[in-house]
């Protein structure tokens, strides 16, 4: 890995590129991601236990990426991930994140915002983030996040409905100017 990949971030963590061999840990970390998620999706696992990760598949490629964040683990010392962030769209007309874990303990540190702020500089473009409307914890982060990284005139947030859950409500979306 080439040490331009890597940026540094607070509490000793370092964002760098998912490696060819780390995908699994992506992998395993989308687990954590899901269960957080669920009480907001009313998601469940399947009948093998995990949640579904069919998102996945697209990864890695040219229009799809991902980025861990490591840490020292504070019991071993040795480079643990406490997050990661995946985007798509770096073919099409706007970057997307597709996935954004922090590791619970890790949140509210200031860890997360530094890590979506280093991912949308990383890929530069118009952006959209996406998230749900029953996260308002989520909301007033990427809301934060936009205005740092887009300044509050250079971003929009719309409602849209969820396709194929008229049920529902409706997911929210900024988009970069």
């Amino acid at each position: 890995m080439d040490e331009d990949d890597r940026i540094l971030l607070p509490a000793g963590a370092v964002l760098r590129p998912v490696g060819p061999d780390e995908w699994t840990v992506v992998a395993w970390l989308w687990q954590a991601f899901r269960q957080d998620l669920s009480p907001v999706v009313e998601g469940l696992p399947y009948a093998d236990g995990r949640y579904g990760a069919r998102p996945l598949e697209r990864f890695p490629s040219a229009d799809a990426v991902g980025h861990l964040v490591w840490r020292p683990h504070p019991n071993t010392g040795e480079q643990a991930p406490v997050g990661f962030a995946l985007v798509d769209g770096l073919e099409g007309e706007r970057r997307t994140i597709t996935g954004f874990w922090i590791a619970p303990p890790l949140r509210r540190t200031g860890l997360g915002a530094a890590v979506a702020l280093a991912v949308l500089g990383r890929h530069p473009g118009p952006w959209e983030i996406a998230f749900q409307h029953a996260n308002p914890v989520a909301g007033a982060f990427w809301r934060r996040v936009a205005d740092a990284a887009f300044g509050p005139d250079g971003w929009t947030e719309t409602e849209e409905p969820v396709p194929g859950r008229p049920q529902a409500p409706s997911d929210h979306f900024i988009r970069s100017r």
